[in-house]
């Protein structure tokens, strides 16, 4: 399907610059068979969210596939951001990877009683809502035909209500907040009176850019959909101007605050009184997106109006690759004043390859923000930030070394920096069965946010990763003696993870899920009554009960069996996957099979073999698991570790690639399961090239499906994935990556699918063009399917029934069907 492109006021104009995508008539979509159909339409399970009180949850269940037609809407591309003109919402999410979803449903769940209330969810696109810190009320954004709205619902009735006159603008996020604990918001609005958007008149012209002769790497990753023209310029600056106001929730009065600005992010203190703003501004680059444009960082007061400026910072489209900007960075307020802000600034230029005693320093700054700044640390590695506790003398610093993916907390008091820091952790980021977890937040009457605390105990959550997969907790941190007892261990036989505190004293809230019982909220009990509890320690009774009965949508998935499975790849290293098994499967049957994985890189080969994920959890079918219905087995999140030092690690990529699908292959062949002549592969993005250097390079399967992969390396010359060094310093590297090179090789079938709006710029739609062009015209076997209006991750319903079609149809005919390979 051709892709017209048209204009808010000329067609021709807008057509040369390539801005704004019109929404055509669709037909010729493919559909798979009703069985597969009926599963990719389940609605999925609903989302938790515990108010800050423990009173009550909010159960989100949101649209998992929007029509094409609202995927298809006009948008702008507008500096690594895409608008849709016509009411000034995001067309895409936050990371550039589709429109973000619609909520079909708020439940609020009284945590006490059990009793639910469905709330009445207006006309439009409904977003996700956020709590107030007295947990009485919830805000969410609603997208109509010609603005984004406001509502406010009583989280006690479960009704709604629009905030009148409100028109909000989203466009650089951070659009709607609660202001300290009260019951006011700070948001953006557009602008009143702000009058019609630029013409396209007269505005062809050449795209212009320059450097003269100063050397800096950018990454290639910085670039999406950045800027072309001066057209594009202005429609930018007309788009991103927001008029900064609070609105009071219970008499929707609207004060706006200040002048209109091109205002990415903003902040409220503690104190709710002043606000951290990161004004944008002019020039514009054409090279990066708006995260790295010149900016000037200020507070200001919204009860005066009165702004102080902090830092007026250039133009960062020089930053090294993994690297930081120079200058003042990572803005916070800290949460036990009612106004001071704290920031990093790199002492190495932002760039990892410098060595140096201390990467960066964190510097505090106090209302009025007139004096000089306090230094309250040095880092050895790159400040990743504080966690603040309610008492002023606690808080945990965390610091990453990217160059041995290592990461360290501290526990610090900043007000007495000469102090030194009691050191909690030291390990390896890519660590799972040591991981100590994250920390348990709860909101402070004004609404910030710190480290849940009872008296010298801090909690921790995690994911529990074990060699037997994931068990998730809760565990209880003494802040004096740094050891911690487990409070809650999910059962093996199931996957409940701890969602929050209830406001009964002494009980819990959880999601289970298992194999065959859908997910739910329970309520936990403290207690010492659990089998596998260590002696002294407190863990919760072992009769959970249930808060909510949500019930399973898709029964029939519930015959399909999986099981997680552990082996070794050829140098020793640790693997593993999870083998689903087809419904009806029989055991000492060999059935076809597909692979998917997604390499990750490690620093060492200890944690590249740990085991991650859970076979407890309730089965959902992404679009590759479909083809468990039409009796397929799948070899499901295989381990592809590409193991060695961070900074050559990809000297050895092919090989390792190689012997991790050698093993997984190996592996599910002997368990009996998979019959060795009919196996498929197939990835997406990062996966997508390993399934087509796997067709390439190896004659371990038969055919292979790759998704929105990029296929010559050479075109994101500064850097893929975790390879550092450009393609100048690494050519071979490049190039051995490269499937592109080797397409004279690609003799097995190969399908590739891409969304022709791509906006991950390491991975742009031409990429699955060349290789096609590449393949046939080398005489292999190939079909290329771009999904109009389709961003990295497929959104529409229509294009992922067209996906599910195309991957069964090729696997059924080059893997299930295939012919006895010649001997």
């Amino acid at each position: 399907m051709l892709i017209r492109r048209t204009s808010l006021a000329a067609a021709v104009a807008v057509a040369t610059f390539g801005l704004l995508l019109a929404a055509p008539a669709f037909a010729g979509y493919a559909t798979p068979p009703e069985s597969l159909l009926k599963v990719l339409k389940a609605p999925p399970p609903p989302t938790p969210s515990v108010d800050p009180t423990g009173q009550r949850l909010l159960l989100t269940t949101t649209q998992t596939y929007p029509s094409i037609t609202r995927v298809a809407q006009p948008y702008l591309k507008l500096a690594g951001v895409r608008l849709e003109p016509k009411n000034r919402s995001r067309h895409d999410t936050p990371g550039g990877y589709g429109i973000p979803p619609c909520v079909g449903d708020f439940t609020v769940v009284d945590t006490a009683s059990g009793r639910s209330t469905k709330v009445a969810l207006p006309g439009g696109c409904a977003g996700m809502a956020q709590w107030s810190a007295d947990g009485q009320r919830f805000a969410f954004q609603n997208v109509v035909d010609d603005s984004v709205q406001l509502w406010i619902g009583d989280a006690v009735t479960g009704q709604v209500r629009q905030v009148p006159n409100v028109a909000l603008n989203p466009i650089f996020g951070s659009t709607v907040q609660w202001l300290g604990g009260s019951q006011q918001l700070l948001v953006k609005l557009v602008p009143a009176k702000q009058g019609p958007a630029p013409s396209a008149e007269g505005a062809i012209g050449p795209d212009i850019q320059e450097s003269l002769g100063t050397a800096g790497e950018s990454s290639t990753y910085e670039a999406r959909d950045t800027l072309t023209s001066a057209y594009d310029e202005a429609l930018f600056a007309y788009y991103g101007q927001s008029q900064l106001a609070v609105v009071d929730t219970v008499s929707n009065t609207v004060r706006t605050v200040g002048a209109p600005a091109l205002l990415d992010s903003i902040g409220a203190a503690p104190d709710g009184v002043h606000v951290l703003t990161r004004t944008l501004k002019a020039p514009f680059s054409h090279a990066v997106t708006y995260q790295r444009f010149a900016n000037d960082v200020a507070v200001l007061d919204i009860a005066t109006g009165r702004s102080t400026p902090i830092a007026s910072l250039p133009l960062a489209d020089r930053v090294p690759v993994h690297g930081v900007p120079e200058g003042p960075r990572d803005f916070d307020w800290r949460a036990t004043d009612p106004a001071t802000l704290v920031y990093a600034e790199a002492m190495d230029k932002g760039d990892w390859k410098v060595t140096v005693p201390h990467r960066d320093r964190v510097l505090m700054l106090k209302a009025p923000f007139t004096a000089k700044p306090t230094e309250i640390a040095r880092t050895a590695q790159r400040f990743e930030g504080l966690a603040w506790t309610a008492q002023p003398d606690v808080a945990f610093l965390d610091e990453n070394d990217e160059n041995r993916h290592w990461r360290q907390t501290r526990i610090v008091n900043v007000d007495n920096p000469k102090q030194e820091g009691r050191l909690l952790w030291d390990l390896s980021s890519d660590e799972l069965y040591e991981d100590p977890g994250n920390f348990v937040y709860q909101r402070l009457p004004n609404g910030a946010y710190v480290v849940r605390q009872e008296g010298n105990t801090v909690f921790l959550r995690g994911q529990g990763a074990s060699p037997q997969g994931d068990r998730p907790f809760l565990d209880a941190l003494s802040l004096r003696s740094l050891k911690t007892e487990r409070l809650f261990r999910s059962d093996a036989d199931a996957y409940e993870q701890f969602i929050g505190f209830s406001a009964i004293p002494g009980h819990l809230l959880t999601w289970h899920q298992s194999v065959t019982d859908a997910p739910n909220a329970f309520v936990r009990l403290l207690g010492e009554d659990v089998a596998d509890a260590k002696p002294g320690e407190a863990q919760v009774v072992s009769k959970p009960a249930a808060l909510t009965h949500l019930v399973d949508p898709t029964p029939e998935v519930r015959q399909i069996q999986k099981r997680l499975v552990t082996y070794k790849r050829a140098d020793g290293v640790d693997l593993s996957f999870t083998l689903y098994t087809p419904p009806g499967y029989k055991e000492g049957q060999r059935v076809p099979a597909i692979l998917y994985a997604y390499p990750a890189d490690f620093a060492n080969a200890a944690q590249a073999g740990q085991v991650s994920g859970s076979q407890q959890t309730f089965t959902r079918l992404a679009p590759y698991r479909l083809m468990l219905l039409a009796g397929y087995a799948i070899i499901d999140n295989a381990s592809f570790p590409i193991v060695g030092d961070p900074k050559t690690a990809y000297n050895t990529y092919l090989e390792q690639l190689e012997a991790d699908a050698k093993a997984a292959v190996d592996k599910a062949v002997d368990l009996g399961v998979v019959d060795r002549n009919r196996i498929g592969v197939t990835g997406h993005s990062h996966g997508g090239l390993m399934t087509a250097n796997l067709i390439a390079h190896t004659d371990l399967f038969k055919a292979g499906v790759a998704t929105s992969g990029s296929y010559n390396k050479t075109f994101t010359p500064f850097g893929f994935q975790n390879e550092r060094r450009s393609v100048w310093q690494a050519q071979d590297v490049y190039l051995k990556a490269s499937p592109f090179f080797y397409a004279d090789k690609i003799k097995l079938p190969l399908l590739l699918v891409h969304g022709e709006d791509d906006a991950n710029p390491g991975t742009e739609p031409f990429q699955s063009r060349k290789l096609f062009q590449a393949i046939r015209g080398n005489g292999g076997t190939t079909r290329l399917v771009m999904l109009p209006h389709e961003p990295h991750w497929y959104t529409a319903l229509e294009s992922n029934e067209q996906l599910v079609s195309e991957m069964l149809n090729w696997f059924d005919t080059y893997v299930k069907n295939a012919p006895p390979a010649k001997r």
